[in-house]
C-alpha cells in the first residue's frame, strides 16, 4: 500500500489514483487474500440460503468485507433476518434500517424479492467477479482512508456521488453527510436536528441534479479537501509517499519517475466558506 500519511489531500488523492491499479494488483496478490477470494468463488455456488451463508464463516466474511459490514460480521443472526426480509414491506427488518450498506448486500444476493424468497444462482462469472471486484475495491478505500480520512471520505463520494437522488441517502450514510457539510460550509452540529430539517438545509444549499456534471461533482470536491486541509492539516510522519516510492523502486532495481503537482491554496479558510 502507498503510504500517503503526511501529503495534503490534493497530492494524496493524485499519488492514490496514479497507483490504484498498482495497489489492487498488490491485494489480489495477498496470500490471505488469494486463499479468501478462492474459498468464495469455490463455495459460494452450494449455497443456497441466508442461514446456509452465514453458516460458511470463510465466504461469509468474504461477502460481508466486500459491502464494508466487517465490523457486523458477528451479528450473524441479525444478518440472517436481513437478507430474508421482504424488500418492500415498510415494517421489515430491512427497511427499518437506515444503513444502506445493509440493503446493498440484500439486492445483490437476492435470497429475497418481492415475489418472496428466492435460489438464487451464484455460480454465474458475473456475480462472481462482481463481488471480488467489490472486496479489492473496499480494503482500497479503506486501507486509504486509514491513512488519511478526507481522502478515504473522497473516495466513497466518488462510489455513488452521480447516483444519489435524495438528501436521506446521504444522511444515511456518515461520511456522506460530512462530505456535505465540510463542501457546502454547513455546521457538523447541524446533525443534532431532524433528518427533514437537515435535509432542507442542504436542499437549500446544493441542488442534486447538478451532481450529474462530473465536473460539478470535482469541483465539490476540491472544495471539501481545501476546507478539510484547512480544518484538520495532515501530519507528517515518516514513512511519506515520497519515501515508500523511492525505497520499492531500488528494491526492485527499477527506476521510477513521477512528478506530482502541487497546487498551492492562495486563499484563506473564511474564503472558502463564501
Amino acid at each position: 500500500m502507498i503510504g500517503i500519511s503526511g501529503l495534503g489531500s490534493q497530492a494524496a488523492l493524485r499519488l492514490i489514483d496514479a497507483t490504484r491499479d498498482q495497489q489492487l494488483e498488490t491485494m489480489r496478490n495477498e496470500a490471505a487474500n488469494k486463499r479468501s477470494e478462492a474459498a468464495f468463488r469455490e463455495r459460494i455456488g452450494s449455497i443456497t440460503t441466508p442461514q446456509e451463508l452465514v453458516a460458511d464463516f470463510e465466504v461469509y466474511s468474504f461477502v460481508m468485507k466486500a459491502f464494508d459490514l466487517e465490523d457486523q460480521i458477528f451479528g450473524k443472526a441479525m444478518i440472517r433476518k436481513v437478507l430474508e426480509s421482504d424488500p418492500v414491506a415498510p415494517d421489515s427488518l430491512l427497511n427499518r434500517l437506515t444503513d444502506p450498506r445493509f440493503r446493498e448486500m440484500h439486492l445483490a444476493l437476492g435470497f429475497t424479492t418481492e415475489a418472496g424468497p428466492q435460489l438464487p444462482d451464484f455460480s454465474n462469472s458475473a456475480f462472481l467477479d462482481g463481488i471480488s471486484d467489490r472486496f479489492y475495491n473496499r480494503q482500497f478505500i479503506n486501507s486509504n482512508d486509514e491513512q488519511n480520512e478526507t481522502v478515504g471520505t473522497v473516495l466513497e463520494f466518488r462510489e455513488t456521488g452521480g447516483e444519489i437522488a435524495s438528501w436521506f441517502e446521504v444522511l444515511g450514510d456518515e461520511k456522506l453527510t460530512s462530505f456535505f457539510q465540510v463542501a457546502l460550509g454547513l455546521p457538523e452540529q447541524m446533525s443534532a436536528l431532524d433528518l427533514d430539517r437537515q435535509a432542507a438545509m442542504f436542499a437549500e444549499k446544493f441542488d442534486l441534479e447538478d451532481l450529474a456534471d462530473p465536473a460539478e461533482r470535482d469541483r465539490l470536491i476540491s472544495r471539501y479537501m481545501a476546507i478539510s486541509d484547512v480544518i484538520n492539516p495532515q501530519r507528517f510522519v515518516s514513512n511519506s509517499a515520497a519515501l515508500n516510492i523511492l525505497q520499492n523502486s531500488r528494491n526492485s532495481g527499477q527506476f521510477v519517475a513521477m512528478t506530482l503537482d502541487i497546487d498551492m491554496v492562495n486563499f484563506s479558510a473564511s474564503q472558502l466558506y463564501r
